[in-house]
């Protein structure tokens, strides 16, 4: 997701609909602008839309490459977004994976369940996909090495947006977490709206080796967004 103002586009769209967040959070819209569409959260910050998400793409290709050969490779998403990330974790993942999607807000996965479901493809229909309404941190503290790769793209990365609570899963609770979930070997990669030399930092200290990459967010041209790619060990 990228956190950016609204400009002239998104004040002359048409507003769709709304869904709350839950918990501390406040409302996300749907905002529907020609043949677009984009979600912004209360009404001042536009958080993705359907014609900007080379990120997103990324967050799911760089990692999913490092595990395509594996076999039944397991992936976990947390936040489904706009769907981008999920399609093209199933593009480049086989047969026999599993992608586990994770989503707080039951309205988001109504809309890519409707109206958003055709600009990524119709992801939530692929059979390789389960999708579990709820917090991220929760499905991954329910198993202990159960994913091959995690990815979180939620909220604006380390630096929070939308919910306080977002802050835990960037924490250092958080990244033992996602350590111990993740199988021998495994990935997790983090999206974020811009790099964080503390957050580098943080998943070294907690044994991942670490690698950031800078990616434009749209056809090689807009903001650089940061996606980390955390290795756990063998």
């Amino acid at each position: 997701m990228s956190s950016e103002n609204i400009d002239e586009t998104i004040e002359s769209s048409e507003l769709v609909d709304t869904a709350q967040i839950p918990g501390d959070g406040g409302e996300l819209q749907l905002f529907k602008c020609d043949a677009d569409y984009s979600i912004s959260i209360d009404g001042t910050n536009t958080l993705m839309s359907t014609w900007a998400h080379q990120s997103e793409d990324a967050l799911a290709e760089l990692a999913c490459r490092k595990i395509a050969g594996r076999i039944q490779p397991r992936v976990l998403i947390g936040g489904l977004g706009m769907g981008f990330t999920l399609a093209a974790a199933l593009h480049h993942l086989g047969a026999d994976a599993e992608v586990v999607v994770a989503e707080l807000v039951p309205g988001v996965v109504a809309w890519n369940r409707g109206v958003l479901g055709k600009y990524a493809g119709h992801p939530l229909q692929d059979e390789r996909t389960t999708v579990r309404e709820g917090d991220v941190a929760k499905v991954m503290r329910a198993q202990r090495k159960a994913y091959d790769a995690i990815l979180l793209d939620v909220d604006n990365g380390p630096k929070g947006l939308t919910r306080k609570k977002n802050d835990w899963l960037y924490s250092s609770d958080g990244l033992i977490t996602a350590y111990e979930a993740l199988r021998p070997e495994g990935i997790l990669a983090v999206w974020s709206a811009a790099p964080s030399r503390n957050f580098m930092e943080r998943l070294r200290k907690v044994g991942f080796k670490v690698k950031q990459s800078r990616v434009p967010e749209q056809d090689n041209k807009g903001d650089l967004h940061a996606i980390w790619l955390a290795e756990r060990g063998p």
